[in-house]
């Protein structure tokens, strides 16, 4: 094992939560939980602190390294995957889960979380290679290639995505393997040509290109960023044993709030500086990306990302109180201010 991946279980296990969010991290949100007027006072930041520290200890664990000759890949590994970061994905996963399940939400559902936290820190590393964005900080640290070099940094990133599928499979317990097998097969869907890698390239493509229309900004932020938190919140479900119409209903619920995240992505860009970000403030920019705030304007984008999120919550109003920790991080994804 490395003094970095000591350090980090070390840190983990003390009180479950050293890498929790402070009191300060995340607003406390009044969020309507039906669609009558009854509305329930729900503090998000507690709600996340209960879940962070749990996440944290699963992610150490799952890329330690057991042999010598692995220890500096699954340091790169390690070193991405606990930079840091909002933990979104895994959180809105679990929750899912607790929606539907009557006991036991958080267990079946972490192998899953901590799979997604992989494919989204995969698709992190790859961004910022040289050959893509280009970018020298990620979550306020250097990022993975100039620590370790491009050639780790893509292995790395590699590495962690065939370890997510893997993870699921060998790690979930208490759940019929049809669920497993439906789960794995929305991981692998969400970063192929319908989803990261398709975004990505039609990303790339429309850098700097004349015309580029609000629809082919949606379709590349659909499958770039909405498809895994799509992922998220179904495979949460799945795990949890919701019927097909609830996945469908909690699907609905997810893509808006992944198109509305991208939205205040493209908002922060241009409002936020690099310190409160943790990266590089302008990018969009100065590379001449399409983006939302590009092509909207400053206001309208903010009344998009409101609209997506209240039609967002919509969908879980069947659901009562029992979706109160969805949608208050749906709120949370529009005033975030990082």
């Amino acid at each position: 094992m490395t003094l970095l991946n000591a350090a980090i279980i070390a840190l983990s296990i003390q009180c479950a939560s050293a890498f929790a969010p402070t009191k300060s991290s995340y607003p406390r949100i009044t969020t309507t939980t039906s669609l009558s007027e009854t509305a329930t006072a729900f503090d998000l930041n507690e709600y996340l602190a209960s879940k962070v520290g749990p996440i944290e200890q699963a992610l150490a664990a799952s890329v330690e390294s057991k042999i010598p000759q692995t220890d500096k890949i699954c340091e790169a590994m390690s070193y991405s995957l606990m930079a840091g970061g909002k933990r979104i994905r895994p959180v809105l996963c679990i929750a899912a889960c607790e929606m539907f399940a009557n006991e036991g939400a958080q267990e079946k559902a972490m192998p899953t979380a901590v799979a997604l936290e992989m494919i989204h820190t995969m698709s992190l590393i790859h961004d910022d290679l040289p050959s893509m964005d280009n970018d020298d900080l990620r979550r306020g640290k250097p990022t993975c290639h100039v620590i370790y070099g491009e050639d780790v940094a893509i292995l790395a990133g590699d590495s962690l995505l065939s370890t997510s599928f893997e993870h699921v499979a060998r790690e979930t317990k208490g759940v019929s393997a049809d669920k497993i097998v439906s789960v794995i097969a929305r991981l692998g869907k969400s970063v192929g040509a319908e989803g990261l890698a398709g975004g990505q390239v039609m990303d790339l493509e429309c850098e700097g290109k004349p015309g580029t229309t609000l629809d082919d900004l949606k379709w590349i932020h659909i499958h770039k960023t909405a498809t895994l938190l799509q992922v998220a919140v179904a495979a949460g479900a799945i795990l949890g044993g919701a019927t097909d119409e609830e996945v469908a209903a909690c699907e609905k619920f997810a893509m808006d709030i992944g198109l509305a995240f991208q939205v205040a992505d493209d908002i922060l860009d241009v409002t936020a500086s690099s310190e409160d970000l943790g990266k590089t403030a302008g990018k969009d920019e100065a590379t001449d990306k399409t983006t939302y705030v590009k092509l909207l304007g400053l206001e309208e984008s903010k009344k998009y990302a409101r609209d997506l999120i209240d039609e967002a919550k919509e969908c879980l109003a069947p659901f009562g109180e029992r979706a109160a920790p969805l949608l208050a991080i749906a709120d949370y994804i529009v005033d975030r201010k990082n």
